[in-house]
């Protein structure tokens, strides 16, 4: 039995070759009633697309790759969710490779999707050790949007598109509020330092203690080479009546969302500490985890779905050709959401 065509599904619909192909597509100026009709014959007919022939024809795979660090990360997720859904509407099929945190592993799913002539990538590095990577495959003209990173500026270079997060803004939204309540010994425990977001929210952190006039010396910094590094035993040396290199025990700690979040509040529970009573806790990233936890954690939160939908439309503006008709950089905001996680200290 003989493959199914296009022409076969063109005249089970009763419609012409170019409204098929606009159809199946995706593509724009197609009637609803058309775009009905296509679709039942084509599964009617059990008609499957030849990728490999229309890849050959248009020179375009019709696919996009994306790169995370960690896809079970529920931050990731929802970006890549997001960003899929508005591909998708656009005809491209999203392919989500995980690193791990892992500059190898990173570095050859980057070496595979270009193999595979994929159209374009979404990039969100582990680290900045394949900057080079991201830049050569710029160079040769892949579409390639950077998600909240910063790795391929070199010598001033901005030109990258990126979509990135307003993180030293809600750093100092957050330091801002807890040195209100009264909090001097305030811990922020972020990623390392290499990357963007913890970059910005370290220089938000130690801004708003400055703009307070405040010590510096109860500022402190609890970096982790990755989040998913972050054990309870670090919770708990930090919750030890010492604190970080003997500055005494915070009585607030802003902390990333997932794994960081749920060990401190394990080392809490652990160290006899009550949540606000004993200890201040701010989320960085408003998770299932935030929300839930009683008390209700108070976060610092934006918008995930923006962020991959403003990605997924950067790398389609590059995608038609019209990059540099848009901008090429989008900058979202961060707000503080106040739940029931902080209180004024019991000793300042």
């Amino acid at each position: 039995m003989s493959a199914v065509t296009i022409r076969d599904v063109a005249q089970a619909a009763g419609v012409s070759l170019s409204s098929v192909s606009r159809a199946l597509n995706g593509g724009k100026h197609v009637s609803a009633r058309i775009a009905r009709d296509v679709a039942a014959a084509a599964d009617r007919l059990g008609y499957q697309p030849d990728f490999t022939a229309r890849s050959l024809r248009t020179r375009t795979s019709g696919m996009v790759g994306c790169l995370v660090s960690d896809i079970a990360n529920p931050l990731n997720a929802t970006i890549v969710r997001a960003a899929e859904a508005r591909l998708r509407d656009a005809g491209y099929l999203l392919v989500v490779a995980s690193t791990g945190n892992d500059p190898a592993r990173e570095r050859t799913a980057a070496i595979a999707f270009r193999g595979r002539r994929l159209d374009g990538l979404l990039v969100a590095p582990g680290s900045n050790a394949n900057a080079k990577t991201w830049r050569d495959l710029g160079a040769a003209g892949t579409a390639l949007v950077i998600v909240d990173r910063d790795p391929l500026e070199e010598d001033g270079d901005v030109s990258w598109p990126a979509v990135l997060v307003d993180h030293r803004a809600g750093a100092m939204a957050a330091t801002r509020y807890l040195i209100g309540l009264g909090h001097r010994r305030i811990a922020l425990l972020t990623a390392d330092a290499e990357m963007r977001p913890s970059r910005e929210r370290i220089a938000g952190f130690q801004e708003a203690f400055a703009e307070a006039g405040i010590d510096p010396a109860g500022a402190q910094l609890c970096l982790q080479s990755s989040p998913m590094d972050f054990a309870h035993g670090d919770a708990l040396a930090l919750l030890r009546d010492g604190g970080l290199h003997g500055s005494g025990r915070p009585t607030a700690i802003v902390a990333l969302g997932t794994r960081i979040l749920a060990g401190v509040l394990r080392a809490a529970r652990d160290s006899g500490l009550s949540v606000p009573d004993d200890l201040s806790v701010v989320s960085v990233g408003d998770t299932d985890l935030a929300a839930v936890h009683t008390p209700a954690i108070t976060a610092l939160r934006w918008s995930l779905e923006d962020v991959g939908r403003a990605a997924a439309e950067l790398l389609l503006q590059r995608l038609r050709g019209d990059a540099g008709q848009t901008q090429n950089r989008a900058l979202l905001p961060v707000d503080l959401v106040l739940r029931d996680s902080c209180a004024p200290p019991k000793t300042i």
